[in-house]
């Protein structure tokens, strides 16, 4: 019986003593050890600690209300048809690289009957400019912050200004997709509230950056809220028990959110030393959040083997996920500089990288 090349993978990083890229994966019984759970009844359909989460969130984004939903999918489908039966448009505009084209199946076209329109296909979010362009009346602007896909890169401050009001100016919704909103802050300059103010609606995750076991909110007006709630229940999203979820995430609020900062400053320490290693290229410099591109002129599958070796023999993680980048002889993969890369220092990072890449075959 083969080994799961999954399993063994996390396997070797949960016994590693360093781990650069990503966090030490912890097991279920880890996981429910670590809360702080009540003596309370659990959740029912969604009240309990469910509501005491959506509150918070609210609260961190300074919307009228925010709401809890099992998948960022669901909450995604459900904004946008917010804006479609408000306005009575079906077009939404978007990015093609795009969480909700990339990673969601079109989940918006296939199941809300909504059309995309592309403001732009440059690797980055849409311009007021580009949105002012719009050939066609569309009833929501959806911006991804960061643009995950492009290399989690971000607008500035006033790029983003811009955007809203062009959205405003045309007379569309503006719609965060906020899966990782919580590491944007320290680029943009400004706090949730003042970020999420600039939107008619916002999605948040809850196991991405903050660490949360699953689950998503959708904030903004009552409105919205009544309306998500409705939507929810349609989709199937009204679970019986998500306690695990709901508490998960608010611990990872308390523990993560006051960290992010110093994520995102060591992630500039952790980019520009590999971008020493030989060969190397890292995307953006410096990182506009604590998650950058890497690319390193090998195979895939001689990366991925090297970094499971050092695990295995060495106790140390460096980097893994690495596949093809589309360009001849390079490979790819996504560091994240969180808790445990604090702990490197530059001269570890190119240590440990000389170690990772003598253990790449020679040709790769």
């Amino acid at each position: 019986m083969h080994e799961d090349p999954k399993r063994r993978r996390l396997a070797a990083m949960r016994a590693c003593d360093r781990i650069l890229s990503g966090e030490r994966p912890l097991s279920m019984r880890d996981r429910l050890a670590a809360l702080d759970v009540p003596d309370d009844l659990p959740d029912l359909y969604g009240d309990g600690p469910v509501t005491a989460l959506e509150d918070r969130v609210a609260a961190l984004l300074g919307t009228q209300a925010a709401v809890f939903f099992p998948t960022g999918t669901m909450a995604q489908q459900v904004a946008l048809r917010f804006g479609a039966d408000r306005s009575g448009g079906r077009a939404v505009a978007l990015h093609p690289l795009s969480h909700l084209e990339q990673h969601e199946r079109q989940a918006y076209a296939q199941l809300s009957g909504l059309r995309a329109v592309w403001p732009t296909t440059e690797p980055r979010n849409a311009t007021g400019a580009e949105i002012r362009a719009l050939a066609e009346p569309v009833s929501t602007v959806l911006l991804e912050l960061p643009l995950r896909d492009a290399g989690f890169v971000l607008p500035t401050w006033d790029e983003l200004g811009e955007a809203a009001a062009a959205t405003r100016a045309i007379g569309a919704r503006l719609h965060l997709d906020g899966a990782r909103i919580w590491e944007s802050v320290p680029h943009l300059g400004h706090g949730l509230a003042e970020l999420a103010g600039l939107a008619d609606s916002v999605y948040v995750s809850f196991y991405k950056t903050i660490g949360g076991i699953s689950g998503a909110a959708l904030a903004g007006t009552a409105e919205l809220a009544a309306y998500a709630r409705v939507w929810r229940h349609r989709y199937g999203g009204q679970v019986f028990q998500q306690w695990p979820a709901a508490l998960t995430a608010l611990a990872g609020l308390d523990r993560e959110l006051p960290r992010i900062p110093d994520y995102v400053r060591h992630a500039r320490t952790v980019a520009t030393a590999l971008a020493t290693l030989p060969g190397a290229r890292v995307f953006p410099e410096p990182p506009h959040t604590h998650r950058f591109r890497l690319w390193l002129p090998h195979a895939a599958d001689a990366l991925n083997d090297a970094a499971l070796a050092l695990a295995e023999e060495e106790k140390v993680w460096f980097a893994g996920g690495w596949r093809d980048a589309g360009v001849p002889g390079m490979a790819l993969t996504e560091i994240t500089a969180a808790e445990p890369a604090l702990a490197w220092t530059a001269d570890d990072v190119v240590e440990a990288g000389a170690r990772f890449l003598g253990r790449v075959g020679p040709g790769s």
